[in-house]
């Protein structure tokens, strides 16, 4: 290891642990056999997941607060929020498509859309995480709109619809597991019932996140019809998100 006056990355003077110019470390490792497995390898490796499942838990259990967290600078154990949901995005849809797979086998019962009739029906089906991710913007308008004591502007509240997105992903991701159990004789209602309680966790878990978040600044009386609100919004926002894309992709 060496202790370097000057950044190796930038040329500035350091005193510091990191440059204060492009926050390199100052000291600095000979690349050894040794060196590259336990620290640039594993080393690596760990912090990365420590990041994801941190940020992953803090999505699920105080997401408001994480938000909140990061969006006041303390972002440092935070993985990227954006990052991260594609990662989420590309877990649902291989899950689902592997079950559609299997259903095509297993369950031959199970209802196959038409091309023409029910366009609209499966693109809504194999893209519906990406259109929520579209919907983020719309999220974030309403909170902004109907959440002003927080004094937040419009990208602080795309981070919360951010945080948000990832704890409805995880929340989808693992309840598409369950969907599994189509395919045993034994625990078929496992899966039945997870198709039920999906949307009644959903939810829950939006209006838990968004009490999370701005539950300081409103009393109870004054935040609920507030987020009554923010959910007819967005279903009339959907609706029409719906129906333009019918237009588009039917044309009718």
């Amino acid at each position: 290891m060496s202790h370097n006056t000057h950044c190796l990355n930038c040329n500035e003077a350091v005193s510091q642990k990191f440059c204060p110019n492009c926050g390199q470390k100052t000291d600095t490792h000979r690349i050894t056999f040794k060196h590259l497995v336990f620290h640039d390898i594993i080393h690596g490796v760990w912090h990365f997941e420590k990041g994801i499942l941190f940020t992953l838990k803090e999505a699920i259990t105080r997401p408001g607060k994480a938000a909140l967290d990061y969006i006041e600078g303390k972002r440092i154990r935070y993985y990227n929020v954006f990052y991260l949901a594609l990662i989420l995005i590309g877990l649902n849809i291989f899950v689902v498509h592997y079950y559609d797979i299997l259903a095509e086998e297993y369950l031959p019962n199970v209802k196959k859309f038409s091309y023409e009739g029910d366009k609209l029906d499966l693109f809504l089906e194999n893209y519906s995480k990406l259109l929520l991710l579209g919907l983020l913007p719309l999220f974030a308008f309403n909170s902004f709109v109907l959440f002003k004591k927080r004094k937040l502007n419009f990208s602080e509240h795309v981070i919360i619809s951010g945080m948000l997105y990832l704890g409805i992903l995880l929340i989808s991701a693992v309840m598409n597991v369950f969907l599994y159990f189509d395919f045993t004789e034994k625990f078929v209602f496992i899966s039945d019932f997870a198709n039920i309680l999906t949307p009644i966790l959903l939810v829950a878990y939006v209006l838990f996140a968004y009490y999370n978040t701005f539950g300081d600044y409103y009393k109870k009386w004054v935040f609920l019809p507030k987020i009554a609100l923010f959910i007819a919004l967005l279903a009339i926002e959907v609706i029409i998100f719906i129906l333009l894309l019918k237009f588009i992709l039917v044309g009718k």
